[in-house]
């Protein structure tokens, strides 16, 4: 019987693949956003589109903070729903959004004041002032945006989806009208170019807060999820274990990014054909890692259940059969990358010589991809388990102390030629993601293979008064 609990189950797939469809439509749309934002400021101004690009780059490792921060809910949600302890479910969310208010607080500023940085990049003075004004109006937006993740999260901790794909689909319809608006300026609003991007972009996000709000208030089975409309002060006890989890996972997002950019600027160093190359086929990477992300989300909720619900099998069972998914994705989009990775080239750029470097950086981004499947899965089981600190060390390990120093000794000092040295570093990238997958999955065998987590007197007797 515990040898079958490990195999992949079908009723299960369904179930993960039921809670990941309206994560993936979510992302979908947040994707559709920035590329709503290129066209229409690309179609303004070609400087816009520049100062743009530079802010974005700037405030999304900001905008991930909360993203992971407020993750840890996800996970204290899921066994608690699991655990039937509905009361600390519903109290769960206030203390989420305190801790959300007090990023928004801290990284809107961040953002605002950020002309440090920009000076630090050495652009065009005009570039500079667009960067500048569309970063301090994006700035407003991101307190709405770590609202947002806390009632996301706080919704997937429970296993519903849909209000987060909602919100999410009718902010990137609103971003349209939005921006034309403010970009353009049209019906009575003036005309702002990237300025207007920004302020587009801020509305969007606290649009989207009402959006969820609203449908959480609407939507019947919701209802018994919520806290009751009162006010709540922060807990210590609360505050501090929703810090001590996430922390590990925003610091995780933001030094992944911010490697990943890093080694973006020293292939920037080896020409525009090894930049633009990188570019496909890191877009194309983007692309592929969207669906692994939703499935992590179905497993982090499924795992947790079953964590709360001291139900071993079933925390097997989603294991096995969600690592089994991503893998799948994995393989699939690996293959596509591998077979016909110059019908992809194509889709980006028509220039031969960029055309027959980035085929052969999709095919090792291919590679990427299937380690990559491994790594989100078990990290995001891990998650269940409120294991945040040892994964986010590995991300360190992997990344930081082998992949940037390996890519660089073998794309920047043992070769001369951009080609080489651009192949070089995604070698040294694979190398980083092989290690990260190896060892995350080392550690989720060995929380396996360990009891579940015990439930104290009080949790026992929640459960029974559920009952």
């Amino acid at each position: 019987m515990k040898e079958k609990a490990f195999l992949p189950d079908r009723s299960e797939a369904k179930t993960l693949l039921k809670l990941a469809s309206p994560v993936l439509i979510a992302q979908l749309a947040q994707m559709g956003t920035g590329v709503v934002d290129t066209i229409m400021s690309g179609r303004y101004n070609a400087v816009d589109l520049a100062a743009i690009a530079v802010g974005y780059n700037i405030w999304l490792p900001l905008y991930l903070i909360p993203l992971g921060m407020m993750l840890a809910g996800t996970a204290i949600v899921a066994q608690d729903f699991g655990a039937r302890r509905l009361k600390r479910v519903r109290l769960a969310l206030p203390q989420l959004l305190w801790v959300s208010l007090a990023l928004g607080g801290l990284l809107a500023p961040l953002c605002y004041y950020c002309e440090p940085i920009l000076r630090l990049l050495e652009l065009d003075a005009d570039t500079h002032a667009k960067a500048l004004a569309y970063l301090q109006a994006t700035a407003f937006g991101l307190p709405g945006a770590a609202l947002f993740q806390a009632l996301r999260c706080h919704t997937q901790g429970v296993g519903i989806m849909r209000p987060f794909a909602v919100a999410s689909v009718l902010g990137f319809i609103a971003n349209i009208p939005l921006n034309y608006a403010f970009i353009y300026g049209r019906w009575g609003i003036p005309e702002m170019g990237a300025a207007g991007c920004g302020w587009a972009t801020a509305i969007s996000m606290w649009l989207s807060v009402v959006l969820i709000m609203a449908y959480c208030a609407w939507s019947r089975v919701m209802r018994r999820y919520m806290p009751a409309l009162a006010w709540y002060w922060p807990k210590l006890k609360a505050v501090k274990e929703i810090v001590v989890l996430g922390t590990p996972i925003a610091l995780t997002f933001f030094f992944e990014v911010a490697v990943f950019s890093l080694i973006s600027l020293f292939i920037a160093t080896l020409g525009n054909t090894a930049m633009a190359a990188h570019q496909i086929a890191f877009n194309m990477y983007d692309v592929m890692y969207m669906p692994m992300v939703a499935i992590g989300t179905a497993i982090t909720t499924r795992i947790g259940h079953g964590i709360g619900a001291q139900d071993k099998v079933a925390v097997n069972r989603a294991v096995s059969t969600g690592m089994l998914l991503a893998l799948a994705i994995g393989l699939g989009c690996s293959a596509t990358m591998l077979l016909i990775p110059d019908l992809v080239a194509q889709v980006y750029t028509t220039d031969k010589v960029i055309r027959t470097l980035a085929v052969t950086l999709v095919q090792l981004a291919g590679l990427f991809v299937v380690m990559d499947a491994l790594q989100v899965s078990a990290a995001a089981a891990l998650r269940a388990y409120k294991d945040t600190r040892v994964p986010f060390l590995i991300m360190c390990l992997s990344y930081w102390l082998l992949a940037l120093p390996l890519g660089y000794w073998l794309g920047m000092v043992t070769t001369d030629d951009p080609a080489q040295g651009t192949m070089r570093w995604w070698a040294g990238m694979i190398a980083g993601i092989s290690v990260a997958a190896m060892l995350v999955c080392w550690r989720l065998y060995h929380f396996l293979h360990r009891p579940l987590p015990q439930l104290s007197r009080q949790d026992i007797q929640e459960m029974e008064l559920a009952e």
